[in-house]
């Protein structure tokens, strides 16, 4: 009977040193994968922050051309607005010449019906 117990022990050795091996072993694989699950993870986050990164990098780039543009286009707008000021200047200028010049010419018809109406006023009164 001893002969069985010690054949027994051995026996529940053997399965206790196979569980331990096949224990540790499941241990390293778990550790393998979970090490590759936080690099894939680590990966997935680096491509997540390279895409966004390469995005907010690109809106960035387009908002520094879009006011470069508008100061030039302020610019430009500032230069059309002075030149519209000197037009409005000249065009005012020369109404006002022109007003002048239609008044002269009024006053000189003026003149002329005053100074031929005065001459027929003495030609009448030198006739009569």
């Amino acid at each position: 009977m001893e002969a069985a117990g010690g054949q027994l022990e051995a026996a529940l050795l053997l399965i206790m040193q196979r569980h331990h091996h096949h224990s540790l072993h499941q241990r390293k694989i778990t550790d393998r994968e979970k090490i590759d699950a936080v690099r894939s993870a680590a990966r997935v986050a680096d491509l997540l922050v390279a895409t966004v990164d390469g995005g907010v990098q690109e809106l960035y780039i387009n908002e520094r051309r879009i006011e470069i543009e508008a100061r030039a286009l302020l610019a430009t707008i500032a230069r059309y607005k002075k030149q519209t000021d000197r037009w409005l200047a000249a065009t005012n200028a020369i109404n006002s010449v022109l007003k002048e010049i239609g008044d002269y010419e009024n006053w000189m018809k003026i003149m002329d019906f005053d100074c031929k109406s005065i001459n027929a006023a003495i030609r009448n009164i030198h006739h009569s």
